[in-house]
């Protein structure tokens, strides 16, 4: 068993996406089964609807998923394994308050030392805590000893006890932490497999300690993936949709990144195939914006027609077409939309060709239906007498909303959007 967990407090990132497609690829290739883990523990900082939104995102980009999970849906295991923590005193109550928390860490700032808790609270008898009205967070034992696993990537990690630390499993309001919460529910779902962000290395440790305090003896196989450096306003999966880029294409970049791959281009189930999560780079890879647009153009080029013309609004193939046009310059849906609004929209005039403007608008509203350019652009000079510049300027303008094409000409143009003239030049 294989999870994806992402929490309710942020945005999913272009990393937080591609560990969920990693998750996918090889709980594929191992024939095991993979659960969505919402961490949810952390109320006061969960925003309303993320949830949902993390779920759209997924299915947007077909990761295959058994079932969903929210962490709270677990709290009463949380809080009884807490409690038996503690009566067996690997965990204990902790009345510090923030501010004390905050002396010790600028002391070790001071020192220039990591924050290590002083263990104070852990020495507090029974008869001491029963007798304390203040409120308390739990801590776990500081380990005796190093802890020691293997990571798939990174090789044998060994974390001591001091960077481990007596850290918080309960909060104040006795629901779990981020650490804690995910350790258990490791426990019980009995996941075999955590392919994750490098950033959650220490975390592996902390969770590990949480496990065998809890007597939970399986070996659970890591893997850490380096991060992706990214110009802050990438970072969103949300953005890069919104900005006119393909889950399939932003995917097939994401596989590629830090990757040696048979092709560049590909799909999922194509990755599946060939992919092994043991030959990533051990390095940070670097986010390059336009080599996902370089290959974004080349998943639109690929596309069926009629399916690129439903996702621009349409339901017609010589739309499908006329977008693939303006990929010679063009390398988003979303830039692509804006051309063909450009030929729908409303045109009042033409900057220095009014009067040709007036003339053609006049000639377009009595024109037959014709199939050729040709023919048509000479059934308008017999009309209007106007030839060359003073005719093709202001009909380009009128045709696609542009007063220059770049690499593509109207006679290219105009056998797609025929059958939309009298709407184009209303």
């Amino acid at each position: 068993m294989l999870r994806f967990s992402q929490s309710l407090t942020k945005e999913m990132s272009i990393s937080d996406l591609r560990v969920a497609i990693f998750n996918h690829i090889v709980s594929k290739q191992s024939n095991e089964k993979l659960i969505i883990r919402i961490e949810d523990t952390d109320k006061d900082k969960n925003i309303e609807g993320k949830d949902k939104e993390i779920l759209e995102l997924l299915n947007l980009f077909s990761i295959d998923y058994e079932g969903v999970f929210h962490q709270s849906d677990n709290l009463k295991y949380h809080q009884k394994l807490t409690m038996q923590l503690m009566g067996q005193k690997n965990a204990f109550a902790c009345f510090c308050s923030d501010v004390k928390i905050e002396e010790l860490k600028q002391e070790a700032k001071k020192k220039n030392k990591p924050y290590e808790y002083d263990g104070f609270c852990q020495t507090l008898s029974d008869e001491t805590v029963l007798n304390v009205n203040s409120p308390f967070i739990v801590r776990i034992k500081k380990p005796d000893e190093n802890i020691v696993f293997k990571d798939l990537l990174k090789g044998e990690l060994s974390f001591k006890p001091s960077s481990v630390d007596s850290f918080p499993i309960l909060r104040q309001d006795k629901t779990p932490t981020h650490n804690y919460a995910n350790a258990v529910d490791d426990m019980l779902f009995d996941i075999s497999s955590v392919i994750t962000s490098e950033d959650n290395i220490n975390d592996a440790a902390k969770q590990i300690h949480i496990r065998k305090l809890l007597n939970y003896d399986k070996e659970i196989e890591f893997a850490h993936i380096p991060n992706i450096n990214i110009d802050s306003k990438y970072s969103s999966v949300k953005q890069l949709i919104d900005d006119g880029f393909l889950p399939s294409a932003i995917a097939n970049y994401l596989v590629l990144l830090g990757n040696e791959t048979p092709k560049e281009i590909f799909t999922l189930e194509e990755a599946i195939e060939w992919f092994k999560i043991k030959d990533i780079s051990k390095e940070a890879a670097k986010f390059n914006i336009e080599k996902l647009k370089e290959i974004n153009k080349k998943h639109l080029l690929n596309i069926d027609n009629m399916r690129f013309s439903k996702i621009l609004g349409f339901a017609d193939d010589d739309i499908g077409k006329l977008a693939k046009l303006f990929l010679n310059e063009n390398s988003t849906i979303k830039e692509i939309k804006e051309k063909i609004d450009l030929i729908f929209a409303p045109k009042s005039t033409c900057e220095g060709f009014e009067e040709e403007f007036v003339e053609l608008k006049l000639a377009l509203n009595d024109a037959p239906f014709i199939e050729s350019f040709s023919e048509f652009k000479e059934f308008l000079s017999k009309k209007t007498q106007l030839n060359d510049s003073k005719l093709l300027k202001p009909l380009t303008y009128i045709l696609t909303g542009q007063t220059k094409l770049q690499g593509i000409e109207l006679e290219e143009v105009y056998p797609l959007i025929k059958n939309y003239l009298g709407e184009i030049t209303k």
